[in-house]
């Protein structure tokens, strides 16, 4: 048997050896580029696409352009051009929120485009670069590496308000039994193990590495994934799929174009849009709706201030169904100044606002501009979302309470990417509501990542997640991560639907956060050292 093994491994070095010597012996612009395409590659591995075999290709790609690097400025510039691929590739449709006003914002094009991968791809070179400076070969560089990367995505989700978007944990999403392990690690446990899984390549053409136990430590990967998969198939087979009793879910998706959104000629007429969408017979002869859900910012009018349109609304809600809908909200200041908030308010069928929340977490730039007092006084910038200087933050997250229904965490787009901030942790709610409006962003990724996204922070909480789109993607997300109810990018119309109930208790994730990760990170570090006092340092040391 060790035979068979010995001969199995060292024939699969002498393929995958020329591959990484190859890589290892580029130079100049070819390296940068080959680091750019394999950053891109790894961008399959997400959605909407999940062809997670894309980082068994990239990983290893990326540790062997390493082996090449002459000093720490070009293992810099390797991580940097690897990271700017993946973000280039992976965040390309951020950029398709400037052509909703192209001949106010074109200037901002190359900003969206090229300068927030360019800042991203610095977690990305500084993970590169430290484990260069580490010094590492074989098993002992690849686990190095998962925990770095995985260190730096917790980083990039934290820093500067953070910004967690296309962690690799992800990847998982459309493979429900590997994804259960997020409701105990999270995400950013997932993007370690797949890391690591995903590196372990690299070591079997690493010659100061045994081949047979780089070969049997890529086997242990691999079944270690197909452990997690069995034990999270066992969770799902036990898994509660009732539904909460006397509440019924219309959530409603008009479609409404991002260039007419906020046109005032155009407000009666979104209006009507919503209100024909709202009061329609039930789908699929069900019950009718006990609420009504609209997306962020559906009603372009002051609602908590307006009650001649909110009438209109409770008058047209079927069965005086409660209407949850995302709204501005406004208030003075004195001395013709206002202050904004992103809002959510819930009309009960008198017309009374009977729930009230405003969004905690903003979007920099999109809702409000850093330190804009300054910045406006030598920059002629504007806010992309609806043209003013920005948004106030309210408090949150938050549990509220509405008429006929469990308590609920509202959470207005951006919100539901943050894994581990999305309920208050003083009381926890029953389910998650995420209203939100993809329309900046076309018929791109960017849609399908964000809604992957919401599944996650479910299956994490062990709370259903209920989300109401402008332009798709809407569904109704168990407390597992399973999609119940869906409607599609760019559709037009309303589901009905059923509200899945939570878990029993707080899932491990939800009790403990990001300290199962932490204790993963420290657990791959100890293996790091045992794997790097069996085996040699890395040529690159010498």
């Amino acid at each position: 048997m060790t035979l068979s093994l010995a001969a199995i491994s060292e024939a699969v070095r002498g393929r995958l050896r020329p591959l990484a010597l190859r890589l290892a012996g580029l130079t100049g612009w070819r390296r940068w580029g080959v680091a750019f395409l394999l950053g891109a590659l790894a961008t399959l591995a997400l959605p909407p696409a999940c062809l997670v075999p894309a980082l068994l290709v990239a990983m290893p790609g990326l540790l062997w352009l390493l082996d090449g690097a002459g000093g720490s400025r070009s293992a810099l510039a390797i991580g940097w051009w690897f990271g700017f691929g993946f973000f280039f590739c992976g965040l390309y449709w951020i950029s398709f929120a400037m052509l909703t006003d192209i001949a106010r914002f074109w200037w901002l094009m190359p900003f969206a485009m090229a300068g927030l991968p360019a800042a991203l791809a610095l977690f990305t070179a500084l993970a590169v670069l430290a484990l260069y400076r580490l010094h590492l070969g074989g098993l002992a560089r690849c686990f190095a590496f998962a925990a770095l990367w995985a260190a730096a995505e917790w980083l990039r989700g934290h820093i500067l308000t953070g910004f967690p978007w296309n962690l690799l944990g992800y990847v998982w999403v459309d493979c429900p039994p590997v994804l259960q392990a997020a409701a105990v690690v999270g995400v950013y446990g997932l993007s370690l193990v797949t890391i690591v899984v995903a590196s372990l390549p690299a070591a079997l053409a690493d010659r100061d590495e045994p081949a047979p136990r780089a070969l049997a430590a890529l086997v242990a990967g691999l079944v270690l994934l197909a452990g997690i998969a069995a034990a999270g198939a066992v969770r799902l087979s036990a898994a509660d799929s009732a539904t909460v009793p006397g509440v019924r879910l219309r959530l409603v998706q008009a479609d409404i174009a991002q260039s007419q959104k906020w046109q005032p000629e155009q407000r009666d007429a979104i209006l009507q849009r919503y209100l024909g969408l709202s009061a329609g017979p039930p789908s699929g002869g069900g019950a009718w709706p006990t609420v009504v859900i609209w997306p962020e910012t559906a009603v372009p009018f002051f609602l908590d201030q307006d009650r001649p349109h909110r009438l209109k609304i409770a008058d047209n809600a079927p069965g005086g169904a409660l209407t949850v809908t995302g709204v501005p909200r406004a208030a003075p200041l004195g001395a013709d100044r206002w202050r904004f908030w992103n809002s959510l308010v819930a009309i009960d069928g008198k017309g009374a606002v009977v729930g009230l929340y405003d969004k905690a977490h903003l979007v920099p730039f999109g809702e409000y501009i850093p330190g804009h007092d300054w910045l406006l006084a030598w920059l002629p910038f504007a806010s992309i979302a609806g043209g003013m200087a920005g948004f106030a933050a309210g408090p949150g997250p938050a549990t509220l309470d509405l008429p006929g229904l469990p308590p609920v965490s509202p959470l207005i787009c951006y919100e539901a990417i943050f894994p581990g901030a999305v309920v208050d942790p003083a009381r926890r709610p029953r389910w998650l509501l995420n209203l939100t409006n993809d329309a900046w962003y076309g018929h791109t990724a960017g849609p399908h990542q964000h809604f992957a996204m919401t599944r996650v922070r479910a299956v994490e909480e062990g709370l259903p997640l209920v989300r109401a789109a402008n332009t798709g993607i809407s569904g109704v997300v168990d407390a597992y991560g399973r999609v119940t109810a869906r409607l599609g990018l760019g559709a037009t119309g309303v589901v009905d639907a059923d509200l899945p109930v939570a878990t029993p208790v707080a899932t491990p994730y939800g009790r403990s956060g990001d300290w199962p990760f932490g204790v993963m990170l420290f657990g791959c570090v100890i293996v790091t050292i045992f794997a790097r006092h069996r085996g040699a340092a890395h040529p690159s040391s010498a």
